[in-house]
């Protein structure tokens, strides 16, 4: 009973925030519960507004979030004038419980308050209403910083909306606001993250002048939201970064220059690469050249095989996969053969699927289902699941015993499939699985907009 109740419960938390970003409800919001207490009379209404110690407050906030009546945002929007930056805190945490566009609004006017942590929270809330991630956090006094830049910034992070998913123009200005807002340097980065979660083409200026700016932490999120966003009109106006003085900086250009599939970035990747002394430098520049994936790159990737680096290493065979270049099959089946790292075979699979060795499709399959590569896989899988004639290969593994690869096959399909994948997905819509049925959901509705039976689809 458990199962099935929490199986339930995640489909229709899933089914809301789809609907409220979408725009496709058909019935008004629910309203409030008979027995909530109206907001004039709510206890904890009165015990935010009252001169109780900050403390009482803060709990009262927290109260109201998980109360959720929607009658009482206007007082939880009023308590963002307090005087305590806890209490505000509590407030944005508040409203982020509700889910409903009501509450956009005053988070948004949070983006602007005076204390900079409160400003983080609210752009982590209000990309978390469209995203399903808010920030994790509690009635513990505040969530842990989060927001400085980690070692290895380009692991993979496939955080951002389904395709197609409306974001309020409101949300997006708000955003681009506070990346310009100097007060604070992490909020900033973390608006420059959160546009490009939510794939915001029309910030692409301002995360193009961010990534050029003089603070490393900016500029890297800048980067790799331009890289999320995938719009290529961007690159040709980042080839300049490869010239930065600063070696992380110059770093991520390489691989988001990739991304961005900017081809006039080709002949310096390729020149990086080869003076490089740094294994970090050789690695980011092939990164690059990979997404590029030029066939007059294939030499330099084939050599690249026998690295004794394995980030070189797997970068070389998707570089190979990408330039599909049959010649090339000789020395892969060399080097898969001894090839002892599984991040650096699962690539080799990619290459050689890529080159129509439809056997090495179930060796990806399999990582697929795996907490350390799943993601990889999948989205090497969602690459190959772009050409029309592969796609239908997928479909006899959607009946996968194992939930993790049913469910990761369902993303691939949201981002790949087509008209004849939403009967494939009827199915798994329906799974025992409650996490699989949510995400057989979303991969549906992202279909139909993709097809152009709702709204434009996003940049994906």
């Amino acid at each position: 009973m458990r199962h099935l109740s929490n199986r339930v419960a995640l489909v229709v938390l899933v089914t809301a925030w789809s609907v409220a970003a979408f725009g496709q409800a058909t019935t008004p919001a629910p309203a409030p519960a008979a027995t909530a207490p109206a907001a004039s009379n709510n206890p904890s209404v009165m015990l935010l507004k009252e001169g109780h110690s900050e403390s009482v407050r803060a709990k009262a906030a927290h109260a109201l979030g998980e109360q959720g009546d929607l009658s009482t945002i206007p007082a939880l929007d009023s308590a963002l004038s307090d005087p305590s930056a806890k209490v505000r805190r509590e407030v944005v945490l508040a409203l982020g419980e509700f889910h409903q566009p009501q509450a956009l609004p005053p988070l948004i006017k949070a983006t602007r308050d005076l204390d900079g942590d409160v400003r983080v929270l609210a752009i982590q809330v209000l990309v978390g209403y469209y995203s399903g991630v808010g920030p994790s956090t509690g009635f513990t006094g505040f969530m842990k910083k989060n927001v400085k830049r980690v070692k290895g910034h380009f692991e993979p992070n496939y955080t951002k909306i389904d395709p197609g998913m409306v974001v309020d123009p409101t949300v997006i200005a708000a955003l681009v606001a506070t990346l310009k807002d100097t007060r604070t340097s992490e909020a900033s980065q973390e608006a420059a993250k959160g546009l490009g979660i939510l794939t915001a083409v029309s910030a692409l200026p301002d995360l193009i002048a961010a990534a050029h700016s003089s603070d490393t932490d900016l500029s890297r999120e800048a980067l790799n939201s331009l890289a999320k966003i995938k719009d290529r009109s961007a690159g040709p106006k980042l080839l300049d970064l490869l010239d930065s003085p600063d070696k992380d900086v110059k770093r991520d250009t390489c691989v988001t220059l990739g991304i961005l599939r900017t081809n006039e970035a080709l002949p310096k990747l390729q020149s990086i690469y080869e003076a490089a002394v740094d294994p970090k430098d050789k690695a980011a520049a092939i990164e690059g050249l990979a997404y590029l994936g030029d066939k007059v790159s294939v030499p330099l990737f084939t050599k690249a095989l026998w690295d004794e680096h394995k980030e070189i290493r797997q970068a070389a065979a998707e570089g190979l996969a990408r330039a599909a270049d049959p010649q090339c099959e000789g020395e892969l089946s060399k080097a898969i053969s001894v090839e002892k790292d599984n991040e650096v075979r699962l690539a080799m699979d990619f290459a050689f699927t890529a080159l129509g060795k439809y056997d090495y499709l179930s060796a990806m399959i399999d990582d697929l289902g795996t907490k350390s590569r799943g993601d990889v896989a999948r989205s090497y899988l969602t690459e190959l699941a772009r050409n029309p004639a592969f796609l239908p290969k997928l479909y006899p593994f959607l009946q996968s015993p194992d939930a993790g690869v049913r469910k990761r096959l369902c993303t691939v399909l949201m981002y790949s499939g087509d008209q004849g994948s939403l009967e494939q997905l009827d199915r798994l819509s329906h799974d025992r699985d409650g996490d699989v049925a949510a995400e057989a959901l979303r991969a549906k509705r992202a279909i139909r907009v993709r097809q152009g039976s709702a709204t434009p689809a996003a940049t994906s």
